[in-house]
């Protein structure tokens, strides 16, 4: 399929991440398109087709899924199973058959969570289901050769809780300081890590918000909860210099 080179289509068009994708449409040189799900609905191979052969876009990037409430991908596996591996599966094979570079965003809860600093090399072990579901969508997006998986750990602004975790570390980012960076990767190819600096949840929030209040990742979650799935994002940093 002939492409237009500047086009990007979203999927998951109405959802916060795209929310913020759409603030910066104007700093970039590429057109952005956002179809809602009754125009581009990823449980359906037909409506993803008939959508992407009409705007005829270069890229794609995948947001949609399921995320929230994490309790839902243990008590109803069906939505999570659809959603966020099914519903990637689908994408993949109309990005193949169709010859769009395919980007998916996926998380770092992929990885084990025991001892941190993770690369793009190291082994994965999810940590809960919802990571179960993401490496599951991730596992038919690395078939595709022409596609991207970005592991990230991304949050809203301002943070949402009122607590935050002091032994729980990873890589926290806004959505607003990453979704220009995601930009800038987006004819790279294979997985990268992605997101801020290896850190608490407790630290990383106390900058914004000094009267945030601590809370125990072991003694809420217990005592076998991984707290460690910080990255090693030294690529990434080498990428977007």
């Amino acid at each position: 399929m002939l492409s237009y080179s500047n086009r990007i289509v979203f999927t998951g068009g109405t959802g916060r991440f795209a929310k913020v994708f759409k603030s910066i449409e104007s700093k970039t040189k590429y057109d952005f398109f956002f179809p809602k799900k009754n125009n581009l609905n990823i449980l359906n191979i037909s409506s993803i087709k008939k959508y992407l052969k009409k705007k005829k876009p270069k890229y794609l990037i995948h947001l949609a899924g399921l995320s929230r409430p994490m309790n839902i991908h243990n008590n109803d596996i069906n939505q999570s199973i659809d959603k966020n591996i099914v519903g990637t599966a689908n994408v993949t094979k109309i990005c193949s058959e169709l010859h769009i570079k395919l980007i998916y965003i996926s998380t770092c809860y992929v990885y084990p969570g025991l001892s941190g600093n993770y690369s793009e090399n190291s082994s994965v072990k999810p940590i809960n289901n919802y990571a179960w579901s993401k490496l599951g969508g991730e596992c038919s997006v690395i078939l595709y050769k022409n596609s991207l998986i970005l592991r990230t750990s991304v949050t809203e602004k301002p943070f949402i809780h009122k607590k935050a975790f002091i032994d729980f570390k990873t890589n926290f980012i806004f959505h607003e300081d990453l979704v220009l960076k995601i930009i800038k990767l987006i004819n790279q190819k294979g997985i990268i890590n992605i997101g801020g600096k290896s850190q608490s949840v407790y630290n990383f929030v106390k900058k914004y918000n000094p009267k945030i209040k601590k809370q125990s990742a072991k003694k809420m979650l217990g005592k076998k909860t991984p707290l460690n799935v910080s990255m090693n994002i030294n690529k990434f940093k080498k990428l977007i210099k």
